[in-house]
Order: structure tokens, then C-alpha cells, then sequence
């Protein structure tokens, strides 16, 4: 593929911009919109402003353009275009004179991680409050420029307009030559709902069009000049230790630049891609190990997880103490370990030039990321710069960090020259951070009135969060470096119970904690906790229906005071109907109790000869408050329930005393296209409200939903995720 890049940098321009890094390149145009940088030899980078600012969130270019800047990174939920559309909105500018700049640490605001289903909400309402400040400004500079006063002005795609004189100036000419250092106090009126029309409304999204039409749009696309690559050789399994490399063969392989063996850190350096993974073959079959077995095997990880997690902590008690016996129905459910399985394994840049570090990366936190680079390498934060490429498949705390990590160190062996370090898919499956294993077991107890009166829910989970955050030992290469950095896991973070406490209205509730150890690195994977605490409550909640021999979305309803909670139900069974045939499951939460609400229904279909099951279907319903672009909603739904869907069927880390063992698609399936069930996604529009965070709502309930609707056709209650045919007691099916 022809290049067309170039770069230009130098110290004076780093110390004059404050610690910001003024390096110039032209990339493939797809690309080039992502990052925010112009298609020019020289992108000159302005100081990272005030985030109190207008300009820190907003910026007029010099042919008037509105760029918006966000620290969020663009994970394909469309932030990008929503967070365009918010800005446009308030202004009143047409989408095509708006492009932005997305999570560069030599651009953006440090708003640490994309995740949690938080960037409308917070990096949108900043750009939404900078917009309004920034129009009640420019208002102003045009009363002014055209004799009249505000009252009098209106504005139309970025012209002011004089009612009185009829007279216009554009936001061009009122701002050329100007910076909007202007404070944001959150206190400019904003738009009237009434009046939007952008906001609400399915945007086109170039970036879907790029990726349909296959087009470099991703981080694993990049090319530059004079850019060599690298393969990274990882130990047979955690903690072996590397006796011996065949460094001769390496260093007498055509093509081969270095061998950097650095304690067990081991990576070869090539001019050409294919000439570095020839290298990783032979460093695989000739180097060796000396490794150390895993401690716990999989048939008795649930009893380990018991034996050898913490004592139990009270996340919530409310409506009186909870019984300690008598209760109605009591179950444990199980979730393994299960993996991103990112399409695309994961990549990052490294340049190390005039003496200034530059890593391309599809980190979440190009902020934490920065600060852990800088822990590594013994650098400060303000020779580096890390920015933010959309990866294939990223989403939570993957390998990309982990690249970033092993980008920087090879950046440092080869001067003046971009590294890529791409790791294998063998890589990504067996070094990536897991979602954690959990445990968690329910009780409940059924009043003399039909309600629920009592619930215990107690969780035993392992970390959901080891983001790095400045500590070198949070990045593998910074463990395996011959001076290892000391992994400081920080404790256990919310993400454990994330969507444990019932929604519901129950006359008396307690969740408990116990953390464990478990045996595999994990960390953030989509929804934290969310995901294995929604399938548990809502599969009891529908056996404590069954139960009481009531039906299980009337049974929710009996508890529910939540009237957007109410209405969500309610709309899924006037959309897709209940209780017409066998197969049904339904399922609801408010992701994390406080964004989005969403219900789900699943349809299954049973094969009792292939003793094998179908879902045909699933339909949800989401209230996410104030929809800024309606595809994106229906496109995050849907694509959580088919992510969901995939976890709770088929997907499990498998490993045995050796070392993972899931290294490829085959070892762990995930949903193939003739499996995906058809989706249908409802919203509830709220134009008036906040908008809420929605792309994480899909996950549990979706779950809980495949679950429920599991019994329902078959009699089987399953409580162990995946939710594999041969759990089924095809015996009991009539």
C-alpha cells in the first residue's frame, strides 16, 4: 500500500507548547479524522488549555471550522459523531463545518478512561456546557459588531442575523484571530429541547462507512514512514522465567535489525512484518523455559474461589436486618473467566525522536497510560505523548496497554525510527486481562402477601479493574523486564458489585463482598461485574416467580415503584409480546442503577433430537434519557445483546496447569454470523432529561434473558455460564 506520511519535530516547538509534542504526518485520510490531525506535513498542537475553558472543549479553526475535543477515546459506539452532533446543536453549526480531536495527551483533557458507559454523560455535558457558553459569547462579539443587542439575534448554520437591520456575521469573523479563553461557569442557558434539530436524530457516521468499505481506519492500519515491526516472544505461561534464546540464528536471519532480550522481556525487531514473525516462529520453538505449573485447575476453580476468598463485607443493608433462615428459595450461579476476543490483536506505535517519546495506541486512558510509560521507562510524562487510534475490537481493559508498554520499550532501542509492535492472536487470547471469574449465591424469601420480603445476595469476585494507572507492574512488559516492576493491584474495586443491588422494592435487602485471587490476570472486560450480578438476580428473580406461580414480568412489575423502570416493561410487552409460547425469557436493570434502563426478551428454539438449542430472537427496549443519535443507540443495544449473547452461550477462558489453553477461535468459540439471532431495539425518547449512559445496559439483562427463556422450553434451570446445550436434561423435555 502506498505511503504518504511525513513527520516533523523538534524540542524547541515540545518545551514552547508547555510539554506538548509538535509532530506533523499525513496519514490515511480514514485515520487522519480519527485523531483529529490535519492533513498537512506539519500539525502544530496548541497547548492543552485550561480544562475550565471554553477552548479546552471547543476551538474555532482559521476558516471557521468547529473542532471539539474530547479525552474519550472512540471505541465504535460513536462518540465521535454524538459528541459533534451536541456541540452543532448548541451552536447551531451544520455537522460538515465540524470535525474533532479525540484522546491525545498533547490535545485533549485528561479525562482518564473511556468506560463505565460515561462519555455522553461527562465528556458531553462539558462540550454541550462550552458550546451554550461559547454561542452566549459570540452573541455578544456580534450585538456588538452589529449595533444591536442580543436580543435582537438569532443564528443559522453559523451566521448571526440582525432581526432589526437584517444584517449578518459569521462566527468566522467574529473569532478570527481570537481564543475562546473564556471561563465555562455552566450557568449559559441551553438549547430548548423543542428546538433540536440535530440532537435526537440518526446522523450519518463516517466512521461505520470506512469500515464497511474496509478502508485504514484502524490502529493495526497505520503505516510511516521508515517504520519497522516488531513481534514480542511471551513466556509458555505466568511467572516462567527464560533460560536460554537462540540468538545467533535470530541474528543471522536476513532481515532482522535487533534481538532486545531484556530479563524475560524477549522481542525481535525486522524491516519487514512477515521477516519478524518468521523470527517469533523460531524464538517459539527454540528458546526455553523454565515455568511453573498454575496453581488452581479449572474442575476446582468455584471450590478455590470459596476456600480462599476474603471475609465477607456489607456492600448494602437497607429495610432492617435480613433473616438468617427461612428463606423461600436459595441458588448459586457461575461465570467463568471469559476473554475480549478482539478481532484485531492488539497494536501500538512507538517513535523515540529529538528526544521526545510519541506512542500511537488504542489505549482507553491515553492519560494513565502516559503516566505508567512514564513509570516504566524512567521518563518524564513531559517527553511523552500518547495518542489515541481506534482499535479493532477494543473495548475495556484488553491488550492495548500491554502493547503501549512494549511499544515504548522498543521505541527506545531503535532511535528515529517508528516501531509496531502487533501482537499475535495467540498473544491476545493467553496475556490479555480476563473478565473475572465469579460466584454468587442468592437467597430470598416470599412474604404472606406474594412479595418478596428478604434478600441476601452474597458475591465472591476478583478484580475487575488493574488499569494502569502509573504503576509500571500493570503492563506485562514492565513485570518481565529484568528489574520487574511490582504489580499493586489497588484493591478491589465497585465494578465486583456493579448491579448487585436489586432494582426492585424489597422489604429488606443485604449484599455482601468476599474478594479472591484467582489463578488468571484479569481486569475490565465490557460492564465489569454488571454482567454476571444482572444474570444471577434476574434468573432468581424468575424463580422466585415461578415460584410463587405468578408470571415473571407481572411478578417484576408487583415490585417496581420506579415508573421509567415500569414503562420500560410494560413497552416490551406491547412491542414484542409475552406469554405467546414456549421459549420466552424476559430480563431488566438499570445499568449500574443509575444510567440506562433497559428490558429484554430472548426467544429460543429447541432441537430435543440434535439436543441442541436456537436463539431466533432478541427485542430490548432502552431508556437512556436524552438521545443524542438515535442509530447509535439502536447500534450499542443491539450490539451489546449479540456481544451477550456470545459470552452467555459459548465463551469461557479454558487453561489447564499449563497455561491457558483458549489460544485460538476454535479453543474459544464465539457467535459465527449464522448464529446471531435478529435483534430489534425500541427507545423511549426523553428529550427533556439528561442523557444516559447506554453502552454497557445490554449485557446482563440479555443473560438473565437467554437463561430464563432456557427454562421456560425446557424445564432446566441453569445456573453456570456458558450456557452450553449439554447442561440441559434433555430427559425432562415432553
Amino acid at each position: 500500500m502506498k505511503d504518504h506520511t511525513h513527520f516533523s519535530s523538534d524540542r524547541r516547538s515540545f518545551l514552547k507548547s508547555s510539554g506538548h509534542l509538535v509532530i506533523g504526518f499525513q496519514l490515511f485520510p480514514a485515520l487522519a479524522a480519527i485523531t483529529g490531525f490535519e492533513d498537512k506535513s506539519v500539525c502544530e498542537i496548541e497547548p492543552v488549555a485550561d480544562g475550565q475553558t471554553i477552548d479546552a472543549w471547543i476551538r474555532f479553526d482559521a476558516d471557521g471550522k468547529l473542532s471539539v475535543i474530547t479525552g474519550k477515546m472512540e471505541l465504535g459506539q460513536g462518540i465521535r459523531t454524538a459528541l459533534m452532533q451536541m456541540a452543532a446543536e448548541e451552536l447551531d453549526i451544520p455537522m460538515n463545518r465540524v470535525k474533532i480531536i479525540i484522546a491525545d495527551t498533547g490535545q485533549t483533557q485528561d479525562e482518564r478512561y473511556t468506560a463505565g458507559s460515561g462519555s455522553i454523560e461527562g465528556s458531553g455535558r462539558a462540550i454541550r456546557n462550552a458550546a451554550a457558553e461559547a454561542r452566549q459569547y459570540l452573541l455578544k462579539l456580534a450585538a456588538e459588531k452589529l449595533q444591536t443587542e442580543v436580543e435582537n439575534l438569532s443564528v443559522k448554520d453559523g451566521v448571526v442575523i440582525s432581526s432589526k437591520s437584517k444584517k449578518t456575521v459569521t462566527y468566522q469573523e467574529l473569532v478570527t484571530g481570537k481564543r475562546l479563553e473564556v471561563e465555562v461557569t455552566g450557568k449559559a442557558p441551553l438549547k430548548d429541547p423543542a428546538s433540536y434539530k440535530l440532537v435526537g436524530k440518526a446522523i450519518h457516521r463516517d466512521d461505520i462507512a470506512q469500515m464497511a468499505a474496509a478502508k485504514a481506519y484502524y490502529i493495526q492500519d497505520m503505516r510511516l514512514p521508515g517504520m519497522v515491526h516488531a513481534r514480542i516472544l511471551r513466556p509458555p505461561v505466568y511467572d516462567s522465567k527464560l533460560v536460554s534464546v537462540p540468538k545467533e540464528q535470530i541474528a543471522k536471519a536476513p532481515g532482522v535489525l535487533k534481538l532486545v532480550v531484556n530479563g524475560n522481556f524477549v522481542a525481535v525487531i525486522a524491516d519487514k512484518e512477515y521477516t519478524a514473525v518468521k523470527a517469533l516462529g523460531i524464538l517459539k520453538t527454540d528458546a526455553k523455559w523454565d515455568s511453573k505449573p498454575l496453581s488452581v485447575l479449572p474442575q476446582n476453580l468455584y471450590n478455590n474461589i470459596l476456600e480462599t476468598a476474603s471475609d465477607s463485607k456489607v456492600v448494602e443493608e437497607s429495610g432492617g436486618s435480613v433473616p438468617a433462615k427461612d428463606f423461600t428459595h436459595e441458588a448459586v450461579y457461575k461465570k467463568p473467566y471469559q476473554m475480549h476476543g478482539s478481532i484485531g490483536p492488539s497494536c501500538a506505535i512507538g517513535l523515540w525522536k529529538n528526544d521526545l517519546l510519541t506512542i500511537w495506541s488504542h489505549s482507553q486512558g491515553v492519560y494513565p497510560l502516559r503516566k505508567t510509560i512514564s513509570d516504566l521507562l524512567k521518563l518524564p510524562e513531559s517527553k511523552i505523548r500518547v495518542i489515541g487510534v481506534p482499535g479493532a475490537g477494543c473495548y475495556g481493559h484488553n491488550g492495548a496497554d500491554d502493547a503501549g508498554g512494549d511499544a515504548a520499550l522498543l521505541a527506545m532501542e531503535m532511535p528515529g525510527k517508528p516501531v509496531r509492535v502487533q501482537w499475535m492472536r495467540e498473544d491476545e487470547h493467553k496475556w490479555e486481562p480476563y473478565g473475572s471469574a465469579m460466584l454468587l449465591s442468592i437467597r430470598g424469601r416470599i412474604g404472606a402477601a406474594g412479595k418478596i420480603d428478604a434478600w441476601d445476595t452474597e458475591i465472591c469476585s476478583d478484580t475487575h479493574s488493574s488499569r494502569p494507572g502509573g504503576n509500571a507492574g500493570h503492563l506485562l512488559a514492565g513485570r518481565h523486564i529484568a528489574k520487574p516492576f511490582t504489580f499493586k493491584s489497588g484493591g478491589f474495586s465497585g465494578g465486583s458489585h456493579r448491579n448487585s443491588v436489586p432494582l426492585y422494592d424489597f422489604a429488606a435487602k443485604k449484599i455482601s463482598l468476599r474478594d479472591f485471587d484467582g489463578p488468571l490476570r484479569s481486569s475490565a472486560l465490557r460492564s465489569l461485574g454488571a454482567y454476571g450480578n444482572i444474570f444471577a438476580l434476574e434468573s432468581f428473580m424468575d424463580e422466585l416467580a415461578w415460584k410463587a406461580g405468578e408470571d415473571p414480568v407481572a411478578f417484576r412489575l408487583t415490585h417496581l415503584k420506579d415508573e421509567r423502570a415500569r414503562q420500560v416493561i410494560t413497552t416490551l410487552v406491547q412491542k414484542a409480546g409475552w406469554g405467546q409460547g414456549k421459549g420466552e425469557g424476559f430480563a431488566f436493570a438499570q445499568y449500574k442503577n443509575s444510567a440506562a434502563y433497559l428490558a429484554v426478551k430472548a426467544e429460543v428454539t429447541i432441537d430435543k433430537a440434535a439436543k441442541t438449542y436456537q436463539l431466533t430472537k432478541l427485542s430490548a427496549v432502552i431508556d437512556s434519557g436524552q438521545v443524542i443519535n438515535s442509530d447509535g443507540i439502536i447500534n450499542q443495544t443491539s450490539g451489546g445483546m449479540i456481544q451477550a449473547a456470545s459470552w452467555t452461550m459459548l465463551e469461557e477462558v479454558k487453561f489447564d496447569k499449563t497455561g491457558i489453553t483458549s489460544t485460538t477461535w476454535e479453543t474459544y468459540p464465539i457467535l459465527r454470523f449464522d448464529q446471531v439471532p435478529h435483534t430489534e431495539v425500541h427507545i423511549i425518547h426523553r428529550p427533556g432529561d439528561e442523557p444516559l449512559g447506554a453502552g454497557e445496559a445490554a449485557q446482563g439483562p440479555t443473560a438473565a434473558a437467554i437463561a430464563n427463556a432456557i427454562f421456560h422450553a425446557t424445564g432446566s434451570r441453569l445456573r453456570e455460564l456458558p450456557l452450553t446445550p449439554d447442561k440441559i436434561n434433555w430427559e425432562k423435555i415432553s
